[in-house]
């Protein structure tokens, strides 16, 4: 591993939210609350689009994609965090930070790419209605997920390599609930440049290409929108979109304000909200956003609490 084999360090100490204890219980509650939240409020939408073959098409392909990844994505971290404050330890092995930085790499570039995913099913939804089944197959569907994977983890793999060959010395400090690539490199005691470098570059593309693809199928879905006569029409139409538009801004706006501004405009209180919004908020809210606010989605969630109920 290059310099990484220099490092003294064998762990980092995550120091969390606060350190006032009273702070530290309140937000051990609201995180717990928001974890169980999350899990419960995906695993339903995951278990009612496979119980239910009215929802087997690419929309509802890619939400239950979405809701895994978002599941994946929360418990990366506030697991731990939990765990943390019950032992009172705030130690995570060095493999053990390094590993839970790939995982997030790999779902927060999956959220990022089922988000442009979904962006491009809108589009060919309302701009070409008559052509969607043969356009949105299921063989394009599903190498649009395998391929989002593939990317994700190749882009995670690189970032933890680079991560891993630099050095860290005596600060084993991280002001953070878990480990996060801007803290640690402020910890390296080696230069990290080139980690500066491949982020801005190769990361911006993997952030940039989906946002841009996001971007122009919503400005085709609002010409094609503006072009239908009826208020009632343009409300159908655009329904699933505001919704959509709002969760995108609020992912891309964090991610942007942390990991593509330069290092010496970070702080760590701003840090640290950016990341727990887009980490355990945006997660928890996807369900309501995407879902719950859907007629068809609602009446495959109260078929199955029906059913589940009957069996009782």
């Amino acid at each position: 591993m290059g310099k990484g084999n220099q490092s003294t360090v064998m762990e980092f100490l995550l120091l969390g939210l606060s350190s006032q204890p009273e702070h530290q219980q309140l937000i051990f509650v609201l995180f717990l609350f928001m974890y169980l939240i999350t899990i419960l409020g995906n695993l339903l939408i995951i278990l009612a689009i496979v119980t239910d073959s009215h929802l087997h098409i690419p929309m509802y392909f890619f939400l239950s994609n979405l809701s895994f990844v978002d599941i994946c994505f929360t418990s990366t971290t506030v697991p731990k965090m939990l765990v943390n404050h019950v032992t009172g330890s705030k130690s995570i092995p060095f493999g053990g930070c390094l590993t839970q930085m790939y995982f997030l790499f790999v779902f927060a570039d999956m959220d990022n790419f089922l988000l442009a995913v979904m962006a491009y099913d809108r589009f060919v939804a309302i701009c070409h209605p008559l052509h969607y089944a043969t356009k949105m197959t299921h063989h394009l569907c599903a190498l649009l997920t395998v391929g989002s994977w593939i990317v994700a983890d190749l882009n995670a793999l690189l970032h933890t390599l680079l991560m891993a060959n630099l050095t860290f010395c005596d600060n084993n400090v991280i002001p953070h609930f878990f480990c996060d690539v801007s803290p640690l490199m402020k910890l390296s005691c080696s230069d990290p440049s080139l980690n500066e470098m491949v982020i801005f570059t190769e990361g911006g593309l993997i952030m940039i290409t989906p946002f841009i693809c996001i971007l122009t199928s919503y400005i085709h879905i609002a010409s094609a929108v503006l072009r239908i006569p009826s208020m009632k029409g343009k409300w159908k139409a655009s329904s699933t979109c505001g919704s959509h538009l709002a969760v995108v801004t609020l992912f891309y706006g964090t991610i942007i304000a942390v990991y593509f501004s330069p290092s010496s405009t970070h702080s760590t209180k701003k840090d640290t909200a950016a990341t727990v919004m887009y980490t355990v908020v945006t997660p928890m809210l996807n369900p309501f956003i995407y879902s719950l606010r859907n007629q068809d989605m609602k009446r495959a969630l109260t078929k199955m609490t029906v059913l589940s109920l009957s069996h009782l």
